[in-house]
């Protein structure tokens, strides 16, 4: 295994529990839902949840908008994802390169990519921003989350796990996890690969580059306080 896209297209175990893995799902939908509310978005909404992993609370999102479209670089999870809510008759799935048949330009109201672009380098995430600038409507919404600063090494994230995991019930399993995570293929891939970080004006100046106008917004969407999100819009 030499890259990000194979480790998540494959068997791992970044989620410590089944509990740790409805956790972070709950929290990713609730903040999603959180930008549809800000954003002002009605039951017409259309939305585009990119790198959804698992997206456990497909209904709970779907039931809220007009329409949800789920997209992973993971061939495997977009083929669970079809198996497990392919009845949702308002929910579409795509992989990257298939997403112009699920969502055509200049359609969606909010684009959410979450705990993605630290698998990117940069030049691959600009990219995606002009591709997401395509998409989105002309008063529509992006929102980068779970982005890491420069500061935010390893300590912090073990930290926010053993924190959530004590709030949430499953701190025995977070305890053994990071035992096998010292030894796993995505511990090596860290080291060897690397995660993209991003300083915080460095990111918004990326985003203008790109046509968007953004801002940091507060709190992280997720379970990381100690990452970054930011909203952006298509510049006029």
């Amino acid at each position: 295994m030499s890259d990000w896209r194979s480790f998540w297209d494959g068997e791992h175990a970044i989620y410590v529990s089944d509990r740790h893995k409805a956790v972070h799902y709950r929290a990713i939908a609730d903040g999603i839902l959180a930008h549809v509310a800000d954003a002002g978005l009605g039951r017409d909404a259309v939305v585009l949840d990119y790198a959804c992993g698992e997206a456990l609370e497909t209904p709970r999102v779907a039931a809220a908008v007009g329409r949800l479209v789920l997209c992973d670089g993971a061939p495997s999870v977009v083929a669970k994802l079809r198996e497990r809510f392919g009845g949702l008759g308002n929910v579409g799935f795509a992989l990257p390169e298939d997403l112009d048949a699920e969502l055509g330009d200049g359609t969606a109201d909010l684009i959410v990519v979450s705990s993605l672009i630290q698998y990117l380098s940069r030049r691959d995430f600009a990219a995606l921003l002009d591709r997401f600038r395509a998409k989105l409507k002309h008063g529509g919404r992006l929102v980068v989350a779970d982005v890491l600063p420069p500061d935010a090494g390893m300590v912090a994230d073990v930290a926010s796990l053993l924190r959530n995991a004590l709030k949430h019930g499953y701190l025995p399993a977070a305890l053994m996890g990071l035992v096998a995570t010292a030894v796993s293929p995505y511990r090596k891939l860290r080291s060897e690969i690397g995660l993209a970080t991003y300083a915080e004006a460095d990111l918004l100046a990326l985003m203008a580059e790109h046509g968007f106008s953004a801002v940091r917004h507060r709190p992280n969407l997720g379970l990381t306080p100690h990452r970054m999100t930011f909203v952006g819009r298509p510049a006029v």
